[in-house]
């Protein structure tokens, strides 16, 4: 039973290496372990992507590499201090607007992801210092933020390891903040702003 394991992980992870130079190949679902953080510019906050699974398809048919998957983000709660000194603390959470879309690149020896995320970026109780601002249920970025999810140039990625996937982004208005939807957008929109994501253990579904 044990050899039975070690032949199918490794007839699996063969069919996963050769996958983007495959013309044919059988679409792959293939699920990640990620976490990362993302920092925002207009703040200089960091916010921890705690752990969790990038569920995806990869299609090399007629292509490089096709990948579509979806890949949920936990609610995280975040602190910052506006202008220098006043304590803001709110508790951000990624609403998925579409599905991950991209592709898997080879580029000489190396495979690099280049692909995008669509979240809408969403605020819970926030605080100013000890008060609360209220913002209701429905606080929320007016458009989805699109995020670059891309293997940095010179690195490869592994499709059974992983790897490092990198990209900047900007965040648009927010808008059903209540009262807090100018302070917010005063504070929070902008370029510049980054992700990192260490995704590991790939592994067929």
């Amino acid at each position: 039973m044990k050899l039975t394991r070690t032949l199918a992980a490794s007839a699996a992870a063969i069919a996963l290496v050769l996958l983007p130079t495959t013309a044919n190949a059988v679409p792959l679902d293939v699920d990640y372990d990620v976490v990362g953080t993302t920092t925002i510019a207009s703040t200089g906050g960091t916010i921890d992507i705690t752990p969790t699974v990038l569920s995806s398809t990869v299609d090399s048919a007629g292509g490089p590499g096709s990948l579509t998957g979806s890949l949920p983000l936990n609610a995280t709660t975040t602190t910052f201090d506006a202008f220098g000194f006043v304590p803001i603390t709110a508790t951000v959470s990624y609403e998925e607007a579409a599905p991950i879309a991209g592709q898997l690149v080879r580029d000489g020896r190396l495979t690099r992801v280049e692909s995008t995320a669509s979240y809408y970026l969403k605020l819970t109780d926030v605080k100013i210092g000890f008060f609360p601002a209220f913002v209701g249920n429905n606080c929320r970025t007016a458009e989805p933020v699109q995020i670059p999810a891309n293997t940095p140039a010179g690195e490869n990625f592994n499709i059974v390891a992983g790897g490092t996937l990198t990209g900047e982004f900007t965040i648009g208005e927010f808008e059903n903040c209540n009262l807090a939807t100018g302070p917010i957008n005063a504070l929070i929109p902008g370029e510049g702003n980054t992700v990192e994501l260490q995704v590991s253990n790939g592994r067929i579904r």
